[in-house]
């Protein structure tokens, strides 16, 4: 498949090369995400406040019961002050966190939302710019994947993965800080822990990055392998072809599958490793925390400015909920660096496509034309698609305005890519192209296409209805002109008797119209958008006789608008044409009339009278 191809050539990025390119799509919200940090900070501080207190309430209750021999009908209501002071201080930043909590999220979510949108739309419109060529290269699921799929993983990657990972390293060294405050041996016993977390962590992010392209690329393969064969799920039927394609199908699902996984097992190793490595410090902070404790004495902490003196139950217990909130971060953190993977593979591969510049470019300050007057010139135009492969050989000819002029040649011999010129799908390699006089490479794109109307064989409908369809969702273009549009190509012949006329729904690639009902239909979304050039390539192609009556009437007026270029095999299409140029591998053999051309009794002559006797017979 081409899809293998193309991802293939795909280039793997560093993590700080993903992080400077996707830096210009933060950067617009850099604020709002300090602000928010700042936020999370004090949402940090105050989470922490609520996990150290419980140890100094534990540690108030013993000195209250040590003070009054254990007996609690002794202590008064006075006495127990301190313990209400951080009850009470216990409820405030447990509020206060929940509200921080909401606030932070809240506004994470807008800002990342923001930032994937900005990002979607940027890659939409990057794949809007590339050529026809570019396009036809990436298979289309390849392209639904990125723009898509990858996004998504992004979205998470914005609004949930960077957020916790912030949020969760900046917990461990508030957790670290307080420790060392209050009582730094037990600390530095939890600290030792850290190498071994962070070597874990290095090779599971290396194995899981490289196991994930693999994930991706497949997932791409397979989209890529569903459009294709749904949409061509006629041919599989004729042909039988079913077991075939259910084959091909489960070779990719199993490859899907078997990386997959792979992202399991790699996963599945990491989490319980880190949670090996919890329990063996929690132990260590019990036994440890103990001992030192029971050797060296309690501890007056500075946290509270000598308020209260931590016991030996306090420090167990504050130290207990410390090593939780410590090693939570990093069981989190394996979560995150797995997410953190799968969104840094997602950037790879739409960095990789918005690496992939257009062919072609607009020139600096490029011209602005507002109408044509429909002057078209060839001058010595060489073009190839594949290096040395020449389509178009010095090919030379001149178009007044007005004039209706066809193209005839044996398939291959240039004809299509003649129009494609035209409009710049591809670029020559040598010579010149004008439009009343201006080379084409100098005028604006997007002004060049809107002066020129194309009518291709394959008519492209979209989803919506017949009016959509015509005005391609243009509100400036009023019903008014819709209407006389379809009756100016005689569209209204079928229009008019459907039951909700241009109301009427079109299925997916106008599958409910036939060939000769979309290709009217394709002649009044053309007219409607007032072209002074009008393209027409193979449009009468594969059309009943009947409803060629109908489109040849509708060409006839057509030819009316402005300069016209056809193509057409049915010679009958272009009898009434100023100028038929005879193309043959690549080069102009003949050209004039059809008066003139059947009287040199040339090519076209020839081509003529075999259509003529095909005809007869």
């Amino acid at each position: 498949m081409a899809e293998h191809v193309y991802e293939k050539n795909d280039r793997h990025m560093g993590d700080f090369e993903i992080i400077k390119k996707t830096w210009p799509y933060v950067k617009p919200y850099l604020w709002k995400l300090i602000c928010v940090l700042l936020l999370m900070i004090l949402m940090i501080f105050v989470d922490l406040a609520s996990t150290v207190l419980p140890g100094y309430i534990t540690s108030s209750l013993q000195d209250l019961a040590r003070d009054f021999g254990g007996n609690p009908s002794l202590i008064a209501i006075s006495d127990m002050s301190k313990v209400f002071i951080l009850c009470g201080g216990l409820f405030a930043v447990s509020m206060m966190n929940t509200i921080l909590v909401y606030i932070t999220r809240m506004s994470l979510q807008k800002i990342g939302q923001s930032i994937i949108y900005d990002m979607r739309m940027f890659v939409f419109e990057h794949i809007d710019n590339m050529s026809i060529a570019q396009i036809n290269e990436i298979p289309v699921g390849s392209l639904v994947t990125r723009v898509a799929s990858d996004t998504n993983q992004l979205s998470d990657l914005f609004t949930n993965t960077i957020v916790n990972l912030i949020k969760n390293v900046l917990l461990l060294v508030g957790v670290t800080l307080i420790m060392y405050l209050i009582d730094w041996r037990i600390a530095t016993i939890l600290v030792c822990f850290m190498p071994i977390i962070g070597i874990a962590s290095y090779f599971f992010r290396k194995f899981s990055r490289a196991n994930y392209r693999k994930v991706r690329h497949s997932f791409s393969v397979m989209n890529a392998f569903l459009n294709e064969n749904i949409s061509g799920m006629k041919i599989t039927q004729i042909f039988n072809q079913e077991e075939q394609k259910k084959t091909e199908f489960d070779r990719l699902n199993d490859d899907i599958v078997k990386s997959r996984k792979t992202d399991v097992k790699i996963f599945a190793l990491f989490r319980p490793s880190i949670t090996l490595i919890y329990y063996i410090a929690l132990a260590a902070v019990f036994g440890l925390g103990t001992y030192f404790c029971v050797r060296y004495g309690v501890v007056s902490s500075p946290l509270l400015g000598g308020f209260i003196e931590l016991s030996i139950v306090g420090i167990v217990q504050v130290f207990y909920s410390l090593v939780s909130k410590f090693f939570n971060p990093i069981q989190n953190l394996a979560d995150q660096l797995n997410a953190l993977q799968r969104a840094f593979t997602s950037c790879e591969r739409l960095y990789n496509l918005i690496e992939t510049k257009p062919d072609f470019r607009n020139v600096e300050n490029p011209l602005q034309i507002e109408h044509f007057n429909g002057d078209i010139e060839f001058k010595n135009v060489w073009f190839a698609y594949k290096e040395d492969e020449w389509i178009l050989k010095d090919v030379s000819f001149h178009i007044a305005p007005k004039q209706v002029v066809a193209f005839v040649g044996a398939t291959g011999a240039g004809k299509t890519t003649i129009l494609q010129l035209i409009v710049r799908n591809y670029d020559i390699q040598k010579g010149q192209i004008l439009i009343d006089g201006h080379d084409i490479r100098e005028i604006d794109i997007k002004s060049l296409r809107r002066g020129i109307g194309q009518m291709l064989q394959d008519v492209f409908l979209f989803s919506g209805s017949i009016k959509s369809n015509i005005n391609l969702r243009d509100d400036s273009i009023s019903d008014e002109a819709i209407i006389d549009a379809c009756k100016y190509v005689n569209a209204d012949s079928f229009i008019d008797k459907l039951d909700k006329g241009l109301d009427t729904e079109v299925n997916e690639g106008g599958n409910n119209f036939s060939s000769g009902q979309r290709q009217l239909l394709s002649f009044a979304r053309t007219v409607v958008h007032k072209p002074q050039i009008l393209i027409l390539d193979e449009a009468t192609a594969n059309i009943d006789t009947e409803t060629e009556q109908i489109i040849q009437e509708s060409l006839l007026k057509m030819m009316n608008i402005g300069t016209m270029l056809i193509v057409a095999h049915r010679l009958s299409t272009i009898q009434h044409a100023d100028n038929i140029i005879c193309l043959q591998h690549g080069k102009i053999i003949e050209q004039g009339n059809h008066q003139e051309l059947l009287k040199n009794k040339g090519y076209y002559y020839n081509l003529y009278r075999l259509q003529y006797q095909d005809q007869e017979k």
